[in-house]
């Protein structure tokens, strides 16, 4: 073996040679079994097919839409054996596999270097792609020891890289907690944990392939516990029962199996024990990801290189940090961003929506922006106003301003190409600049979006930046609006293509295409030939949101010289520098749609961008009271909080139900802004290291096993868990305490799971207000129609404020500390605070951070928030003295 840091050595032939005779040992008996039992068509396969049990069966036919038959697989020289027949659109255990001895590259050399080694890759036998590459470098680099890099790509010719900003290290990390081996014939990764000898990455499970346009790399993975691999609708824990995913941005309500609106290739692993490790493919093409029970995971991509970053954690907090500091850690939003927000496709007018906002004003429930879809516009085109139905729009913004309230609008991605020659700006100067994708013949590609047949804007050019800030500028002239809202930017198109189509060639119509919904690449979207200044649209369509959002965050804070504040639908890695997301157009009738929107939030916390939400009571479809009550409570604590909903169909912000209802509703989001202080240092500590807002639990427990599969209950940061009702017509929940001391929020009295009763350090209290330790259990817990369970960890301090009908009121009012004591009487937390909207507060230093320590001497008391604390006393330190931050104090302490 050749192991990093080491001479140079051949001896990982020998050495794979044994692991794979060991493994065909283990697997000859399990193999004649099925083929007794289950039997096969055609002749028997040969003996090296046999061995290969088939949970590590690497798929050798991946194409969609073929009837795979003996001569098509043997004709790429794999394995084939024909299994039983699994019900339409399931898939399972691949009919045609390689053998061990498929041809693959070998490792021909490699060197030394100052951050790790450089090596070539050859190979000698044809793969059964086009236009396959002979001779690939390989470059190592041991960039943090947490953190790995190893790129593969043509040694010969420059490829399409992903324009990314990532760090630059400058020396080899010194101490890595990972050890690197190499298998030079076939080449192959084998990356272990020291700690643990875990092998986190084997790559010699099946061949690599690396054609122009077909990528393929596979890997055995340590456990089943894999997360992230956005977007998709999903468990949080994905399955691993020949499951692909796929990565292609797509403007399509969430839907189980199909590629949604971003695309995210980073996944997150469980090891046993408690560990945990990431994986991110930094390439933005078409690609798919096949996970199979071995367990194992194959990364197909048609273009671009395979630039893969490894991050050891060892635990899942570090790694979601570890991958930040790659990808960039997300922005600082503005403290109004965290109140109420509330839109609807269908208000109708501006007097309209204006009445919503009084609504919502004369039953005081809190509410920070009035967001409005396309209907402000003039025949929906971007930057326009319905100077019929939206001639007070203005002044509705001046009154929200009025009442420390925000503006939100949207804004699509195609601009109309309709309008007479002089009449629309936003088309004409575009044009004029040459800022729209083209068509291979260099005229501006046009398909058809909302206002009719449109153009879209080449965001991979700087100077569509310009004059995106120029047509936001203009509006804003109008109307102040305070945030944007950017919409169908995958970006989508109601044609395939365009209105000529796309042109034949392998661009659209490559030589693979992944497991796309519609199974095009230009399926409701523009052509994949499309021309843009930085490349192809081929090389770009992942990161058209993305470079949208770049370019409009950069206008915000052009225009109003504040945080900018938008939400962009299609993602890609490093987005949370620039924007928030919502999880797109879910039903507002199905109970399933509230409960996938908490794996939704918690993926796209792994993914670094902590402002997100799903459309609170469902956009598409009338809610019920019921479903709208309970998601109201679940939204409440969506780290972005929007209800929203489409045309058409019953109202439903909190003032459109009944009094009890709407009581409901209102209590909740009062209690999301009394917790504002806490939520916004959480915000900081993502802006600041990458800490997730809205958290899985086993990010808290990694060591307990139960806490892995759970994706009904988050957590917000380390210390508040919320527990929703996802099911209808019942009155109570049961939830997951983990192990430890846990505090109703409503009384800050401790619950138990079952567990037995911790020595107390002072036994003398009473039952009633000691504190009692779950040992990890289900617990039932009441939970009537107007009650959200949630549940305080000791140990915890939380800051709170008396809560207003706004961010800023609720800002102007006594902060409160929540103090909940563990089994040692000892409590922690902290509170960063600024003006809520400047830019880089932190970064200049106009900000206090204040650290809340408490140590209970003394016994007795109930521990009640609200109420006196026992007697003897609490020690508060604060470190440093908040100099500039005034602290209300009650007259007592919580």
């Amino acid at each position: 073996m050749l192991r990093a840091g080491e001479c140079l050595e051949q001896r990982m032939l020998h050495t794979s040679e044994l692991q794979l005779s060991a493994l065909q040992l283990r697997s000859h008996r399990k193999s004649k079994l099925g083929f007794v039992s289950g039997g096969w068509l055609g002749p028997t396969p040969p003996p090296k097919c046999l061995l290969v049990p088939e949970s590590q069966r690497f798929d050798c036919y991946p194409e969609r839409r073929v009837v795979v038959t003996q001569e098509l697989c043997e004709s790429r020289g794999c394995c084939f054996i024909q299994s039983p027949p699994l019900a339409e659109g399931k898939q399972g255990v691949p009919w045609c596999f390689y053998p061990p001895d498929f041809p693959s590259y070998a490792l021909e050399s490699l060197n030394q270097t100052a951050l790790g080694m450089v090596g070539v890759l050859v190979r000698r036998e044809k793969a059964y792609y086009p236009r396959d590459i002979e001779k690939l470098r390989l470059d190592v680099e041991f960039e943090t020891d947490t953190r790995l890099h190893i790129k593969i790509t043509d040694a010969a010719n420059p490829r399409y890289e992903v324009p990314l900003d990532v760090p630059r290290v400058t020396k080899r990390a010194e101490n890595p907690i990972y050890s690197l081996n190499f298998s030079w014939d076939p080449f192959g990764v084998l990356l272990q944990r020291k700690a643990t000898g875990a092998v986190l990455l084997n790559t010699t499970v099946a061949p690599l392939i690396f054609a122009d346009q077909f990528l393929q790399i596979s890997t055995s993975l340590p456990s089943k516990f894999l997360y992230g691999l956005g977007e998709h609708r999903d468990s949080f824990l994905h399955s691993l029962d020949w499951n692909t995913l796929t990565f292609w941005a797509r403007d399509v309500a969430p839907t189980e199996s199909f590629n949604l609106y971003g695309a995210h290739p980073f996944y997150l692993l469980m090891e046993e024990g408690g560990n945990a490790h990431g994986v991110f493919l930094l390439n933005s093409n078409a690609m798919e990801v096949a996970l199979q029970p071995a367990p194992g995971l194959t990364w197909r991509t048609i273009g671009g290189v395979l630039d893969f970053y490894i991050f050891l954690g060892p635990d899942p907090n570090m790694v979601i940090q570890q991958y930040q500091q790659v990808i960039g850690f997300p922005a600082m939003p503005p403290i109004w961003a965290l109140g109420f927000h509330l839109c609807r496709w269908g208000y109708g007018s501006s007097n309209e929506t204006w009445q919503t906002v009084r609504a919502m004003r004369n039953y005081q429930i809190p509410q920070d922006a009035q967001w409005n879809d396309i209907d402000y516009m003039d025949g929906y085109r971007d930057f326009t106003l319905d100077s019929q139905k939206f001639t007070s729009l203005p002044s509705l913004v001046e009154d929200l301003h009025k009442h420390g309230q925000r503006y939100v609008m949207i804004l699509d991605a195609g601009i109309s190409s309709t309008s007479p020659h002089g009449s629309y700006w936003p088309f004409d100067e575009g044009l004029r600049r040459g800022l729209f994708l083209n068509t291979t013949k260099g005229q501006p590609l046009i398909g058809q979006v909302w206002p009719g047949f449109t153009a879209f804007p080449d965001f991979s050019n700087p100077d569509t930046h310009q004059w995106w800030l120029e047509n936001l500028q203009h509006f804003y002239a109008h109307v102040p609006f305070d945030g944007v809202w950017i919409d169908m930017n995958e970006p989508s198109n109601f044609m395939d293509g365009s209105e000529d189509g796309c042109p034949p060639g392998e661009l659209d119509s490559p030589p693979y295409t992944p497991a796309v919904l519609g199974d095009s690449l230009s399926a409701k979207t523009v052509c994949a030939s499309a021309e843009q200044k930085a490349s192809v649209h081929y090389n770009l369509h992942n990161l058209y949101g993305l470079m949208e959002a770049k370019a409009t965050a950069s206008a915000l804070v052009r225009i109003r010289g504040k945080r900018p504040f938008l939400v962009s639908r299609s993602t890609f890695p490093s987005q949370g520098r620039y924007s928030g997301h919502w999880l797109g157009d879910n039903r507002s009738h199905q109970w399933k749609d509230m409960y996938y929107s908490i794996p939704g939030l918690l993926s796209f916390s792994l993914f670094g961008i902590p402002l997100v939400g799903a459309d609170i009571c469902g956009f598409s479809g009338s809610t019920s009271e019921e479903l709208c009550t309970r998601w109201m409570q679940l939204g409440a604590f969506y780290p972005f909080s929007r209800n929203h909903n489409t045309q058409n169909e019953q109202a439903q912000d909190p003032t459109a139900f009944s009094p009890a209802a709407r009581t409901a509703m209102k209590d909740v989001l009062l209690t999301r802004y009394s917790l504002l202080p806490f939520l916004y240092t959480l915000f900081h500590r993502a802006h600041l290291q990458g800490d997730t807002v809205a958290r899985p639990l086993f990010f808290e427990f990694p060591r307990d096993v139960a806490t892995w599969e759970l994706d009904r209950q988050f957590l917000w940061g380390q210390s508040l868990l919320v527990t929703p009702v996802l099911e209808p017509g019942v009155d109570s929940v049961t939830g997951y305490i983990p192990q430890g001391t846990w505090y109703d929020f409503y009384t800050v009295r401790s619950i138990t799971a079952f567990g037995p009763e911790p020595s107390h350090p002072c036994p003398s209290l009473p039952a009633q207000g000691s504190s009692l330790n779950s040992s990890g259990e289900m617990l039932k817990m009441s939970a009537p129609l107007e009650h959200l369970n949630l549940h305080v960890r000791g140990g915890s301090i939380l800051p709170t404020q008396k809560p207003g009908t706004t961010t800023g009121v609720t800002r102007g009012n006594p902060l409160r500390l929540i103090v909940a004591l563990s089994s040692h009487a000892t409590a922690w937390g902290d509170l960063f605070w600024d003006d809520g909207e400047s830019l880089d507060t932190f970064e200049k230093g106009n900000y206090s951070y204040v650290v809340f320590n408490v140590t209970q001497v003394g016994c007795g008391g109930e521990g009640r928030s609200g109420g006196p604390m026992a007697p003897g006393h609490l020690e508060l330190m604060l470190s440093p003295p908040a100099e500039h931050l005034h602290l209300h104090r009650p007259s007592h302490q919580h």
